[in-house]
């Protein structure tokens, strides 16, 4: 046995699946675009060619077609053309079927029992597959006037099968039938046709059709007056005619009110109205359709419906959408306001100074690289503070980096790795003192911060406190945009929820908390992934008030790659939804509770669930309608949405006395950042719909944030010092 039959198979490789996360948002974008751009195939938005041919010559077309009757057959390869029957009236409408006006010319047709010929367009017959069926029911024949309406002689024999193939399969899925009669568009009288339009006669002749023109055209389009209306219509010298009409296009009311004296009137002539097949005494142009092309038909009626009703549902979402951003950002520029004159007034207080020693805790997963960083910024805190590094199972040495430094009042207290709410409870438990300061590992603090945030402890009601958190690495683009996200959409968020009095989540970066307020909700809990919000929104409904604290300034390390920021906000997004599904009894709850869950729940599902699942059908339609639509009021719209957002965010700025200059990528932001976080939040929905759940997940660090920006010192009036 040769060797290469004696050894062991090799492992075949693994094929790499696409994950969930990119698979599905991926399939429902692929198939968003493709119900819009069959939406946009139906309403003639694309692929429609709206050119009309001039006359030319017509020394090609055959005298008997150019004197001949309006109903031409070229189907035998010869030329044979006929007219209806002296007494007879065969009404045609074009363009239909038309929501508004085709019931109206039905209704009149069956008030005076005549019946007619509808040349329906393929587009309007698959919106509106009711009225053809209704047509077909009340005994009325249906032709093909194409689907999408071109003029046929400026098109290809490939582009002229495919409207009248299409306009049949409309036909197939409406009424379950074919037909036979075929009306070109622009097309008028026998004598009209030229060099242009009777090759294409002949072809379609060719394929089967027998095409039909007229003997009056009432012009109706023009919207001359009913009397104008019935004068063109009217046959003469009482022969027969086919009559042109409209029951789609525009207004048509001059067309229902003249057909309700125009019947009346040549019925009592002697006249008859029937469809064309009861004119000329030929069997009915109509042949049922089975089998396959009955449900290739049906089918595309169900797509055509499923898009309208997907483009209704997404303007609707898009009002929505536009509601929300409104009020949003209404409300956080007017409340923000009053949150800032409130805090900034001369002498305001929030009660007696704090000056009594806190405890920090800092959670600590793998962060070799940001710790020390973290813990000398501690260190040069002017307010008095013990600090306790909670190591939970880190395998890179973090804790030794930490005992090493050797500091004052810094302990460290290691535990198996369990999560960041086990080693929140952990910190907790080991604290000395009733207010206990929470942040995170990657954060470094102003001298001050710990100062400014314990303040509002000196009102006895509030049992926690937001603080600033800030982006320390906002150099790169990634960074640049998420330091506007934090600056505009967080903080003032937080200006405007804490006057609204339904705070949703306290920082993890930066936070304080009252020990028995944490004590009474059962401290930190694993139920979400977002800790943070779920203990936030604990202490509402136990009554406490919780506050945003401007001036204490933590700066943190943002995601500096699509993957870890996807990471992060996948957690962040996910965890919102566990704690508001967590909390939903609060809408029912009596008291404090009660109130939260009727102010703070709909506005936080409306603000930060709902808002940015749908945000993203701003640049949808913005794309539909720079293809499709009115390309300049769809850029006016959309610009005029990226001022509001960007004098909101000028505001923030302002207020947080920021540099301006990041706003520059502001519309990059909007256009590029947004969609990653309407996929982030797509897969967040995808979870929680699952049941999925996830661990406490960490983030790559690098270690760029080596102390605050800005070089800030302390006051000089407060004596720094650390707890004895």
């Amino acid at each position: 046995m040769s060797s290469r039959k004696s050894g062991r198979r090799r492992a075949r490789p693994r094929r790499r699946r696409l994950p969930l996360r990119y698979l599905l948002p991926s399939v429902l974008l692929a198939a968003l675009f493709a119900m819009l751009m069959l939406r946009g195939y139906v309403h003639s938005e694309i692929l429609a060619d709206h050119r009309i041919a001039g006359s030319t010559h017509n020394d090609k077309v055959p005298d008997e077609v150019r004197k001949g009757g309006p109903v031409i057959d070229v189907r035998g390869g010869g030329v044979n053309t006929v007219g209806v029957p002296d007494d007879r009236v065969v009404l045609t409408f074009d363009d239909g079927p038309d929501p508004e006006w085709t019931p109206k010319v039905l209704d009149t047709l069956k008030k005076h029992r005549a019946h007619a010929v509808f040349f329906v367009t393929g587009t309007m017959a698959s919106r509106h597959p009711d009225l053809v069926r209704r047509m077909v029911d009340e005994g009325h024949e249906v032709g093909l006037h194409t689907f999408n309406h071109p003029d046929l002689s400026l098109q290809s024999t490939r582009r002229i099968d495919w409207e009248l193939s299409q306009n049949q399969l409309a036909l197939a899925g409406a009424a379950q039938i074919r037909t036979s009669l075929f009306r070109p568009p622009y097309s008028s009288f026998s004598h009209a046709f030229d060099n242009r339009s009777w090759p294409v006669t002949e072809y379609i002749g060719s394929r089967g059709y027998l095409t039909v023109v007229n003997n009056t055209d009432s012009q109706d389009w023009k919207k001359p007056g009913v009397d104008e209306i019935i004068r063109r219509s009217s046959p003469k010298d009482g022969k027969g005619a086919i009559v042109l009409m409209h029951d789609s296009g525009g207004d048509r009311s001059q067309t229902v009110a003249a057909l309700d004296r125009f019947i009346p009137d040549l019925a009592d002539k002697g006249y008859r109205f029937t469809n064309l097949s009861e004119a000329l005494g030929t069997p009915s142009a109509h042949t049922p359709v089975t089998g396959l092309d009955r449900w290739k038909g049906q089918a595309w009626i169900v797509l055509v419906q499923a898009a309208d009703t997907l483009t209704v549902v997404l303007a609707a979402g898009l009002a929505v959408i536009g509601f929300l951003v409104i009020t949003r950002f209404g409300l956080m520029l007017l409340l923000s306001f009053l949150h800032a004159r409130k805090v900034r007034r001369r002498g305001f207080s929030w009660g007696p100074p704090v000056t009594g020693p806190v405890s920090v805790l800092v959670p600590a997963y793998n962060e070799a690289k940001c710790i020390e960083n973290t813990v000398r910024s501690l260190m040069d805190s002017d307010h008095p503070i013990e600090i306790i590094v909670i190591d939970d199972g880190s395998s890179d040495g973090t804790a030794r980096i930490v005992e090493d430094l050797r500091l004052p009042n810094v302990r460290v207290v290691r535990q198996l790795n369990a999560g960041k709410p086990a080693a929140l409870n952990r910190g907790i438990a080991n604290a000395r003192y009733e207010i206990i300061v929470m942040m995170d590992g990657d954060t470094v603090f102003e001298p001050s911060t710990v100062r400014e945030l314990v303040q509002p402890f000196g009102d006895p009601g509030i049992g926690a406190v937001a603080g600033n958190a800030k982006v320390g690495n906002r150099d790169s683009l990634i960074g640049a945009w998420q330091h506007i996200e934090y600056v505009m959409g967080f903080n003032l968020d937080r200006r405007m929820y804490d006057l609204l009095r339904c705070m949703p989540t306290i920082p993890g970066a930066v936070g304080a908390f009252r020990r028995s307020a944490l004590e009474r909700v059962g401290g930190m809990s694993d139920d979400t992934l977002a800790e943070d919000t779920d203990i936030t929104m604990a202490m509402h409904r136990d009554g406490w008030k919780v506050v945003y604290a401007e001036k204490a300034r933590a700066w943190t390390e943002a995601p500096e790659s699509v993957q870890q920021l996807w990471s992060q906000r996948y957690r962040w997004s996910y965890g919102t939804m566990q704690a508001i599904w967590k909390h939903r009894r609060a809408l029912v709850d009596r008291g404090p509770s009660g109130r939260f869950g009727r102010v703070g729940l709909p506005l936080v599902s409306l603000f930060m669930v709902l808002g940015p699942l749908l945000a993203p059908l701003i640049d949808v339609f913005l794309l539909y309608g720079l293809v499709f639509g009115p390309t300049a009021k769809t850029v006016g719209a959309w610009l005029g949405v990226l001022a509001i957002q960007l004098a909101c965010a000028a505001y923030a700025f302002r207020l947080d006395r920021e540099k301006m200059t990041h706003l520059i990528s502001l519309p990059l932001q909007q256009i590029l950042y947004r969609q990653l976080m309407y996929v982030v939040l797509l897969q967040s929905w995808i979870t929680a719909l699952t049941g999925g759940r996830l661990r406490w997940q960490k983030l790559r660090r690098t270690g760029v944030v080596g102390s605050a920006p800005g070089g800030a010192r302390p006051a000089p009036d407060t004596e720094r010092r650390p707890v004895g």
